[in-house]
């Protein structure tokens, strides 16, 4: 109830599809990158990832073996327990979008060379999903500042790399791409306050659309800049040979501004 990611709220959805009161919670407590806990009717309780079950020195035999009949699919395994015992393992299916492939693909046809996973799943879960929607390199059971650690890596690789989240734990991944952007609709708050875009429909069709229209207005500055040098130049040259006049000066500014304008205004006509 007082967590916003969203597999905490597809179990509450089941669980009042199953007419499942939850209790009260006090102290609730978020993990980040590996669950949350809190006090219900006065006993510790707490739900979270695989690697928190590994901090907790909580993942038994007979719990991995659970773990590993439930993993490799496109279920992402969340854990529930009290105290010291694991008494639950809950298979979630987490499908990729079904514009994820297109979307990729468009990626790759505007000459993106590498495809990266960042996930706090388990490492089983995330290379089943790379699969289907065909990435190339994947990084599981990550931290927050792990998925940080994974951008500079990939940055000192590859010196340019735009990083796409929408959760709290992709902050500060967000904030150490070259550009990071967020996913408006369903974003925390922190990812977008973090990102550097914000795609406000939240479509992954639209990431195409923004690296062409990203190349497109670059080219448009460098135009504009051409333009307003072009023309200050030849007023100089004209002012040297004594033919220029105020009004020609006004014209060189003014039309240097309105020339620079209405060419940007062509961003306008740009759709996805």
């Amino acid at each position: 109830m007082s967590s916003e990611h969203p597999l905490a709220k597809a179990i509450l959805r089941f669980a009042s599809a199953e007419g499942i009161q939850p209790p009260a919670l006090m102290g609730f407590r978020s993990l980040p990158g590996l669950g949350a806990e809190a006090l219900a009717g006065g006993r510790p309780f707490w739900v979270g990832s695989v690697k928190m079950l590994r901090e907790r020195n909580l993942l038994t035999p007979a719990v991995a073996e659970r773990f590993d009949a439930t993993a490799g699919s496109l279920h992402t395994v969340v854990a529930c327990g009290s105290d010291d015992k694991a008494w639950a393992l809950l298979g979630i299916e987490d499908p990729p979008r079904a514009e994820a492939p297109a979307a990729l693909a468009g990626l790759r046809a505007e000459g993106i060379r590498h495809l990266v996973m960042l996930t706090g799943d388990s490492t089983a879960t995330a290379r089943a999903v790379a699969g289907t929607v065909g990435i190339d390199e994947v990084f599981a059971e990550l931290l927050p500042e792990d998925k940080a650690a994974a951008i500079a890596q990939l940055r000192a690789q590859y010196q340019h790399v735009a990083m796409v989240g929408d959760g709290v734990n992709d902050a500060q991944a967000l904030a150490g791409a070259s550009v990071g952007i967020g996913l408006g609709r369903q974003g925390s708050d922190v990812a977008m306050e973090t990102a550097d875009v914000v795609l406000m429909a939240g479509d992954l069709h639209q990431l195409p659309f923004l690296l062409r229209h990203a190349r497109r207005t670059v080219r448009v500055i460098q135009e504009n800049i051409a333009i307003a040098l072009v023309l200050k130049a030849a007023f100089l040259v004209a002012a040297f040979a004594g033919l220029a006049t105020l009004w020609m000066a006004v014209a060189a500014d003014m039309g240097a501004t309105f020339l620079v304008t209405f060419n940007g205004l062509r961003l306008l006509r740009s759709k996805p």
